[in-house]
């Protein structure tokens, strides 16, 4: 059955889950709204009579939209091998934990979950990409592997198996801290960073902890990880000396609590989190400017 009464409202109306879709494909919002787009001006591109012959609009976008990310998924490996320093996925605000809307922002249109949170993102990027899409947009949005096959040009049971591999890559972290949990050790790492307490950080990581920094070649940060607990105490308080005046907030990151850093009301650094049992095990901390544009206006 055609769909010639699908009204324009209806089509946009898919907007949502799209970005959605494709922010978890590529850790990239602005990636994730070009790609998008495209997948609308594909749709608009069709002429009249084959857009009447589609059951489903929002099937027919999600596929499209999953298709372009596969490519674009791609190409980022070898763009990645470029990359300046270590690449982080795009942090997402909370929009409620501020005092004023934006609007058509894709940011707005983002559902925070634990399928978002910068660990499990990062689990992502280690898988292939015909992995991550067939991974994410089964367990994550419960696509069948019927309509996943279309989206990867294989068959059904070869989408499982891709699934089932990438299952086996998030198998092995471990279960996720509550949210109150992770709140009151980010508070604390909070407190002790400010006051340039090295001994009470270092009591707060855990002894093999590792910090990973994003600054794109574009900010000052380092290029390579900082392992073990009491290296890390030591490079945040060099950083808090360096920069008097370093303002920290606590705030929700990809629906995770984490910090906020400003200098002079600029967002410069948006640091995330993973705990286990009250310590801090991972550091994600993204500064490249790019990246933080969602958070700008909040600044």
């Amino acid at each position: 059955m055609g769909m010639a009464g699908t009204s324009t409202d209806e089509i946009a109306g898919e907007r949502r889950q799209l970005i959605n879709v494709a922010y978890r494909l590529l850790g990239s919002l602005a990636e994730a709204e070009d790609a998008v787009q495209e997948a609308y001006a594909r749709w608009y591109a069709l002429p009249r009579s084959r857009r009447e012959e589609i059951v489903s609009p929002g099937a027919w976008l999600t596929t499209v939209t999953g298709r372009i990310c596969l490519d674009v998924l791609g190409s980022a490996r070898a763009r990645r091998e470029r990359y300046v320093g270590a690449w982080l996925p795009e942090p997402l605000p909370d929009r409620a934990e501020w005092d004023h809307g934006h609007g058509t922002d894709p940011a707005d249109q983002m559902v925070l979950d634990e399928s978002v949170a910068m660990a499990f993102l990062v689990v992502l990027e280690s898988m292939t990409p015909a992995e991550r899409v067939a991974f994410v947009l089964h367990d994550v949005f419960r696509y069948p592997f019927t309509e996943i096959a279309g989206v990867l040009g294989r068959t059904p049971a070869a989408c499982k198996q891709l699934a089932a591999s990438a299952r086996r890559r998030v198998g092995v972290a471990h279960a996720p801290v509550t949210a109150a949990g992770q709140a009151d050790t980010v508070r604390h790492v909070k407190q002790a960073w400010e006051t340039k307490n090295i001994a009470a950080l270092v009591d707060l990581l855990d002894p093999a902890a590792v910090m990973i920094a994003d600054g794109g070649g574009m900010v000052g940060t380092v290029l390579h990880p900082i392992e073990g607990g009491a290296r890390i105490a030591q490079y945040m308080v060099a950083i808090a000396d360096k920069a008097p005046g370093l303002e920290l907030l606590e705030r929700s990151v990809n629906g995770v609590p984490g910090l906020v850093a400003q200098y002079a009301g600029v967002v410069t650094t948006i640091a995330s989190f993973d705990v286990a049992d009250g310590r801090v095990t991972r550091i994600w901390a993204v500064r490249n400017p790019e990246k933080l544009s969602p958070w700008a206006q909040e600044g």
